[in-house]
């Protein structure tokens, strides 16, 4: 059996360990494995708040606006992009929230396949995504075209094929499940939508800031994720959309804001868009909040994509090895191949939600899947191995008790 030395011992050899000491961590819960909901504050966002509070904000007052918060969606997103994406200057803008986002994404990609009726989605796809897909579809008398994945597959290329066809405008996908955390290969998928003339969205929320990622080699198309789950931006911290620089020009989204206008302070009597990344916004920049990702941005770029890859992988895997260590009907819903996984494991069992309750009772923090799976969102960054290693062995006492 794995003990609590081993997990120890790799904490000690974990080239990122000293990351912990970056983030607040005030009244800390005994192990919080719940970072792909909520990731942790940085120290460096506190910092960075207070100083636009008290410099610029109290400071300068309205003069900040000019003196660089009106850049503060393009240059952030400009950071994200490369450090996060994959992504070159000018495609990507920090705004709104991924729901807001989505929406404007949606309508841009249906809007550039005018003679195509059809939007595809998986019918287990997060909420909002079906959501909006549904309702979009319903404003621009298109239809849904539903496909229906294995949770620990996701969507397949097989099954991609049997629905894709010239009435296809779009795809909208989950490069991993929320739930599972099965990873789609974007290379791959994307190439096959656009075989059929299609275009495809990526949904990055449980991806971005945890999976190394190239839009730009990869041809994606549009993108869009959040900002507060592996970025540690914050509650409800404003969202990215990334636009590939070929749809610019042509790209059309619907909250059609002052920001978003060609010359946002002329206040034209007739909309004209930006050529730019900035047609996607609209209303004015939440500042605080894209100060917070950008501080974010800057640890993850710090610490490297490349290298955080590689300690999810560890996580993830020293976190199957101690299911198969636990000696109860369990399923491990998460893939056990590192390259179809994201940085989460999900389990199934009998009493999932009275377990988790009981884990959050005691200062043990995962997170409940209806109707049977706990859900350990492991950042890596943040997450220790002691504090997997603590949370299983409760969970196993639990589970030995029933």
């Amino acid at each position: 059996m794995t003990t609590y030395d081993d997990a120890l011992a790799l904490d000690a050899a974990d080239p990122l360990a000293a990351f912990r000491d970056r983030f607040l961590m005030y009244d800390d819960p005994v192990a919080y494995l719940d970072g792909n909901s909520l990731g942790r504050p940085p120290k460096a966002t506190l910092a960075r708040i207070n100083e636009v509070l008290t410099q610029e904000w109290a400071g300068s007052l309205i003069r900040s606006w000019s003196d660089g918060w009106t850049e503060l969606p393009t240059e952030v997103g400009d950071r994200l992009g490369e450090v996060l994406l994959g992504a070159t200057a000018g495609q990507t803008v920090i705004a709104d929230s991924t729901t807001v986002n989505l929406f404007k994404l949606l309508h841009a990609a249906c809007g550039l396949r005018p003679d195509r009726t059809e939007i595809v989605i998986d019918d287990t796809n997060f909420p909002t995504d079906r959501y909006l897909a549904e309702s979009i579809a319903a404003q621009r008398g298109m239809s849904v075209r539903w496909i229906s994945p294995e949770l620990t597959t996701s969507v397949t290329p097989d099954l991609l094929a049997s629905v894709l066809s010239e009435q296809t405008a779009v795809v909208l996908i989950n490069q991993v499940d929320y739930r599972s955390g099965a990873m789609i290969d974007v290379n791959a998928l994307t190439a096959q939508i656009h075989e059929v003339g299609a275009l495809v969205i990526w949904d990055l929320c449980h991806s971005v800031g945890v999976v190394s990622l190239n839009l730009d080699r990869d041809e994606v198309d549009f993108a869009v994720g959040c900002t507060y789950k592996y970025v540690n931006g914050g509650p409800g911290a404003p969202a990215f959309m990334y636009v590939a620089k070929r749809h610019l020009a042509a790209a059309e989204q619907p909250i059609t804001g002052w920001w978003s206008a060609q010359d946002m302070f002329a206040m034209a009597s007739t909309y004209l868009p930006a050529t730019s990344i900035r047609r996607m916004l609209s209303g004015t920049a939440n500042v605080l909040g894209i100060v917070a990702v950008d501080e974010g941005v800057k640890l993850i770029a710090e610490a490297g994509l490349d290298a955080i890859r590689v300690k999810s992988i560890a996580l993830t895997e020293f976190t199957i090895k101690l299911v198969d260590e636990w000696h109860v009907p369990i399923e491990v819903v998460t893939p056990r191949d590192a390259a179809k996984r994201g940085s989460h494991v999900t389990i199934r069992l009998p009493h999932a939600r009275r377990i988790t309750d009981d884990l959050i009772a005691r200062g043990l923090v995962p997170d409940f899947r209806n109707p049977d799976m706990i859900r350990f969102g492991l950042s890596p960054l943040t997450t220790s191995f002691a504090e997997v290693w603590n949370t299983y062995d409760l969970a196993r006492a639990m589970t030995f008790e029933q």
